[in-house]
């Protein structure tokens, strides 16, 4: 089976959140299971820098090659890598114009970007002459891609064999636009109707990627589910109860090779399941590290996020005061909004003691977080999937979360009358039930050594990994290939 994927952000070339995780790892995954996987994703400026820094090489394909259907005279060039530690390879659609920013999801015009790097790809599979069994598209960037696909070339024989597959990973950002913009993208203006791309007024990319896929997929069983109500449906919970047969939650998972704390060069001290103590050696570490009292009695709860609304803080603002009540130490890494940014900046300032705050984005920092923490702290008010979490199963870490997404998926709250369970965690969003997860924990850390130990070794036993998706996504591609949708 062959498989190309489409996206905008793919470790190492580029990455500014998770999805650039996802499809750093899944078509590893899915290579060894089988198929072969290429990769088509925009040539960003932050692609060249990256090449230097992770060693790769870009090589010239084909230059000034024109994209059918869109109202642009701009042309694209194609360029080649390899995914590193793979056989994937990898295709940049370059173009001065729409992607000259700095920043990933940056340009002078979004949607333009999107339309035109969507009927690129396209084109550039058809220069390559390589026909695929399988267009799998993420995000609301390729919504467009099915559109195209299941519309202007619904007779082309180079893709009548195609199933197409579309990845939500965040119904939150769905790419809402003028209708104007269906001129540009020389999209049929009958499409422009409820049943079609049309959205209280508007064209909405993420829409259409719904509904002219053969299936679609979002990144875990439990957000597949939310994501059809109206609490968490974004407005979009009728078009996706409408495709709800079609619709299927797959949770991600993480890269074992590089997530792994026995040959992890960017922590203190490598260990594995069977030499947990050196664990708390990384605990040392990192407490002296960021001028924290080095005990290593006292729980050190750990936080990498965005620090936006989405991912619970909020709540923390609000049992902040008494949390430090407890003797316990807490960390915190990322950037966001300034309110959550001061808000943590402060916290460090009235309890020097017991609060690191590290307003940054720091690779290396992350992984010794990972490692040397006790605890990982997610109250996210939605988590479609989460990564941070997995993380912190495969590095021992016990997670506290919001059984939301992906976080009620993979956190299994630990039961000491059957030794069972990963972490802890609550499930209506309020303070208070924050609060109660964190006391719960800080309990059995401080005072069930025999349960903590045995906690710390059912999380690190944990399947997390991409191999466990994987499968599921080839059973996916079987599915696209049988129901494709003329």
């Amino acid at each position: 089976m062959k498989v190309a994927m489409i996206a905008y952000e793919v470790y190492p070339f580029a990455k500014v959140g998770g999805l650039a995780d996802v499809l750093g790892a899944l078509p590893k995954a899915v290579e060894r299971s089988g198929a072969k996987v290429t990769i088509f994703m925009p040539l960003h400026k932050v692609v060249l820098k990256n090449s230097q820094k992770f060693g790769y090489q870009l090589s010239e394909v084909a230059k000034s090659i024109p994209v059918e259907n869109v109202q642009t005279k701009e042309t694209f060039d194609l360029y080649k890598s390899q995914l590193p530690g793979s056989g994937v390879a990898v295709y940049f659609i370059a173009n001065e114009y729409y992607f000259s920013a700095e920043n990933v999801y940056e340009g002078p015009d979004l949607a333009e970007q999107a339309i035109f790097f969507s009927a690129a790809s396209i084109q550039a599979m058809r220069h390559l002459s390589e026909q695929f069994d399988v267009v799998h598209a993420h995000d609301w960037q390729t919504g467009l891609v099915p559109v195209y696909l299941k519309t202007l070339y619904r007779v082309d024989p180079f893709f009548s064999r195609t199933a197409i597959v579309f990845t939500i990973h965040n119904l939150g950002y769905q790419g809402i636009f003028s209708p104007s913009y269906m001129k540009f993208a020389g999209l049929p203006g009958y499409l422009f109707n409820i049943d079609g791309l049309e959205f209280y007024g508007k064209i909405n990319f993420l829409k259409g990627g719904i509904l002219f896929s053969d299936i679609v997929t979002t990144v875990s069983p439990t957000y597949a589910q939310e994501i059809q109500t109206e609490e968490y449906g974004e407005k979009l919970d009728g078009v996706l109860r409408l495709r709800s047969e079609d619709l299927y939650g797959i949770l991600n998972g993480i890269d074992y090779e590089e997530f792994n704390p026995a040959t992890d060069r960017r922590i203190y001290v490598n260990y594995d399941i069977n030499s947990i103590e050196k664990k708390y050696e990384n605990k040392k570490m990192l407490q002296k590290e960021l001028n924290l009292p080095v005990r290593e009695e006292v729980p050190l709860i750990g936080m990498i996020n965005r620090l936006v609304d989405q991912k619970g803080l909020d709540l923390i603002e609000k049992i902040a005061d008494y949390m430090f009540l407890f003797d316990l130490q807490f960390v915190v890494l990322g950037t966001g909004e300034k309110k959550y940014e001061e808000m943590f900046l402060q916290l460090q300032k009235r309890y020097a003691s017991k609060v690191s705050s590290n307003i940054k984005f720091d690779i290396e920092l992350a992984q010794k977080i990972y490692a040397g923490c006790d605890m990982f702290l997610m109250p996210s008010r939605y988590e479609p999937c989460g990564l941070g979490q997995m993380y912190s199963l495969r590095y021992g870490t016990i997670p506290i979360v919001r059984y939301t997404g992906g976080l009620a998926d993979t956190v299994k709250e630990y039961d000491p009358e059957t030794g069972l369970g990963n972490g802890f965690g609550f499930r209506e969003y309020d303070p208070a039930h924050l609060f109660m997860a964190i006391a719960k924990a800080v309990h059995f850390f401080k005072n069930e050594k025999r349960h903590w130990e045995k906690i710390v070794q059912n999380a690190m036993q944990t399947d997390v990994s991409w191999e466990r998706s994987a499968k599921q996504y080839m059973r996916i591609y079987q599915e696209a290939l049988k129901k494709r949708r003329v």
